[in-house]
């Protein structure tokens, strides 16, 4: 993508590579957001609705609990009760550095969080007379998940039926493992390739994120991991399939960055040295990490240099 910053700078660069970032998506059940339908999710679970009440509501969450943490003591997977404002994923990344992982839920954080719950009001009868919607805070579930593919992903679910969630993705683990398969060499450090072998081999895989397919592509990792790894512990495989359990997908949040390399820390410094008296309208910095040059490009005395930016 065309940009001020690389017309500007286009003698001190010599590769870039536009990707898509952090991907957020809730995945939510249909019928689970208003009355009749999640009455009649209830019904295909359960043949009726006359177990349908605030108990029975409850007792699930609880199954989900009691699942989730015989699982994960079964599969040595450790399970952290978080609390307010602590940092889940930069936890989840230390732990991926000291310990060996291949693929897989790795890590699982329990916070409370707001979601939407059900209240049922019946009859001394016994009679159903009202479902009413509220919002409450509930604990989630943060499945932190290995992808082959997508690398390092969180699926934060719900314990309390409709069991909403969401999954966030980075388009950046996405590139790096699509690199490694393709044999293209590169170091990352963070949310940054510090070293590139081939830019414009990185930026072609980085590009197949902006086409069309790229739907597919995340509606196959969501479902690869939800029902299996996740929803399984409110229901299992045969309770999904007796009731039709299944997740519709929309986007929350996408964040997309441009990234321009500087073959070496000399140029660098007269590129930074002449953005910062002369900027290239509506551009800030984000971060400057060392960046290797091609065999091809200007001999470095020192690291050169990557520079990640976006735009306003």
């Amino acid at each position: 993508m065309a940009d001020g910053f690389s017309e500007r700078y286009g003698d001190l660069l010599y590769g870039s590579y536009d990707c898509v970032d952090r991907i957020v998506l809730n995945a939510y059940y249909p019928l689970g957001y208003n009355p009749g339908g999640f009455r009649t999710w209830w019904r295909r679970l359960h043949g009726d609705d006359e177990q349908l009440d605030n108990a029975h509501l409850m007792r699930m969450a609880g199954r989900f609990a009691r699942r989730v943490r015989a699982a994960a003591a079964a599969h040595s997977i450790p399970v952290i009760d978080c609390k307010r404002g602590e940092r889940k994923h930069e936890i989840a990344e230390q732990y991926l550095t000291t310990h060996r992982v291949d693929r897989g839920v790795f890590l699982i954080f329990v916070a409370r969080a707001v979601a939407p719950v059900w209240e049922v009001t019946r009859s001394t009868g016994g009679v159903l007379c009202n479902l009413v919607k509220k919002r409450a805070f509930v604990n989630h579930y943060s499945f932190h998940i290995l992808d082959p593919e997508w690398g390092h992903m969180t699926i934060k679910m719900s314990g309390h039926p409709p069991f909403g969630a969401q999954v966030i993705l980075n388009g950046h683990e996405y590139v790096a493992a699509a690199a490694r398969a393709g044999g293209l060499g590169y170091v990352k450090e963070g949310n940054c390739f510090t070293r590139i072998a081939d830019p414009a081999s990185l930026a072609q895989i980085a590009d197949t994120l902006s086409q069309p397919a790229t739907i597919g592509r995340l509606a196959q990792v969501i479902d690869r991991w939800i029902y299996t790894a996740c929803l399984c512990f409110g229901l299992d495989l045969a309770e999904q399939q007796r009731c039709g359990f299944g997740y519709g997908y929309s986007v929350y949040q996408a964040e997309y960055s441009a990234t321009s390399c500087s073959p070496s820390a000399p140029r660098w410094t007269a590129c930074s040295t002449r953005w910062s008296t002369a900027p290239a309208p509506g551009w800030t910095c984000r971060s400057c990490a060392p960046c290797s040059a091609p065999n091809n490009a200007p001999a470095a005395t020192a690291p050169p240099t990557s520079h990640s930016s976006s735009p306003p």
